[in-house]
Order: C-alpha cells, then sequence, then structure tokens
C-alpha cells in the first residue's frame, strides 16, 4: 500500500498489528484521527501510555489491575474459600457479567497446548497450588476448573485435577451448559450463569 506520507504509513504499520484490524481498516482509523480535534487524538494516545505504563497483574490471582492486589481479591464481600480457575481475564469479565459468582479467581494466561508451544511452566500454574498449600490470603475450599470446552482445555483440566486432588480441596468443573469448543468470553450471560450455579465435580 503506497501511502503520501511516511509518518501515515507507520501509523497505518502500527494500527494493522491489533487484532483483526488489517491495513485497509487501519488507514482508516488513521485517516479519521487526522480529521479529529488535536486533543481527541492525544488522549487516545495518553490512554495507551497509560495503559502499558500503569495497569499491573494482581500478585494473588494474576488478573488486570491498577494496584498490585486487584479489588475483586481485595474486596472481603467475596467468598474467600472458593477460587475459580479461568483461562485469561477476559473469562473473568465474562463470569463477573452474570452475576452470579461471588468467589476469588485464577488467572492461569493459557492452556496447555505443545502445538502452539505453551507448556505447563507457562502457566500460572505453580502459584495456584501455592496459593492453595499456603492458604493464603485465605484457605481455599473448593476450585472451579472453568477453562474452554477444548481438547486444550481439558487436557489442562485433567492435568489441574491431577494435581489438586492431593491438595485435600474440592474439585468441580462448571456445568456443560457451555458448548464443546466454545470460550467463554463468547457464550450468553445466562448459560454461563448457569454453568456456575450448576458446577459438577470433576471426574
Amino acid at each position: 500500500m503506497q501511502l503520501p506520507s511516511t509518518t501515515l504509513s507507520q501509523a497505518v504499520e502500527a494500527l494493522s498489528t491489533l487484532p483483526g484490524v488489517g491495513k485497509r481498516s487501519a488507514l482508516r482509523f488513521a485517516l479519521h484521527l487526522l480529521k479529529q480535534p488535536d486533543s481527541e487524538a492525544l488522549h487516545l494516545s495518553e490512554s495507551i501510555r497509560k495503559l502499558v505504563t500503569d495497569v499491573h497483574y494482581c500478585h494473588i490471582c494474576h488478573c488486570i489491575s491498577d494496584t498490585d492486589i486487584c479489588p475483586i481479591c481485595a474486596s472481603p464481600k467475596r467468598v474467600q474459600s472458593i477460587v475459580c480457575v479461568v483461562e485469561n481475564v477476559q473469562d473473568v469479565m465474562a463470569i463477573e457479567n452474570t452475576q452470579q459468582y461471588r468467589g476469588l479467581y485464577h488467572v492461569l494466561g493459557g492452556v496447555i497446548s505443545p502445538i502452539d508451544g505453551v507448556g505447563i511452566r507457562d502457566l500460572n500454574i505453580e502459584s495456584l497450588l501455592h496459593r492453595i498449600q499456603q492458604g493464603h490470603p485465605a484457605p481455599v475450599e473448593e476450585v472451579i476448573l472453568a477453562l474452554p470446552t477444548t481438547m486444550e482445555g481439558d487436557t489442562t483440566n485433567y492435568y489441574l485435577n491431577k494435581q489438586l486432588r492431593p491438595l485435600g480441596v474440592k474439585v468441580t468443573t462448571i456445568a456443560r451448559g457451555i458448548a464443546i469448543g466454545d470460550n467463554l468470553e463468547y457464550a450468553d450471560e445466562i448459560t454461563l450463569g448457569r454453568s456456575i450455579v450448576n458446577r459438577i465435580p470433576f471426574d
């Protein structure tokens, strides 16, 4: 794509690295920004800068947070004895939107996928086991496995179940109201909420 400005070309290249954004869409975004008041474009730029520099990952659950401990982990209103294990931050948001779950979370940061080069050491599994063994910040009685119903998700579920059973915690999984192969972030809130409420023992 030949553009009349090197600066514009660089902006298009940068925007096109975003998921789902091709070169044409990136060009449309860049030209749109040029038409806006400088204050709006600079506000967008500053928001992105702060996203990169100011956002933290919770030391306990690995969810995105503005502080070292996220609001969910820090809330005295949450049920401290239940931890829901999810693949990513989007899954936390999806479950929270159901308003059916009041426990805590643990974000793995992915699922075991040898084909993609993702192994056990690449995930936040060790911190989950340590969290349960130490009973920090509170003793954990139940772990809900809420991973995708894919081959990789099931592989990760089985591995976690094998590691968690000797620790004396109850291991459950969300009811299969979620279709096989679906990601939680795309599930409707009613189905996802019922899956959390009607969770079953992990066998």
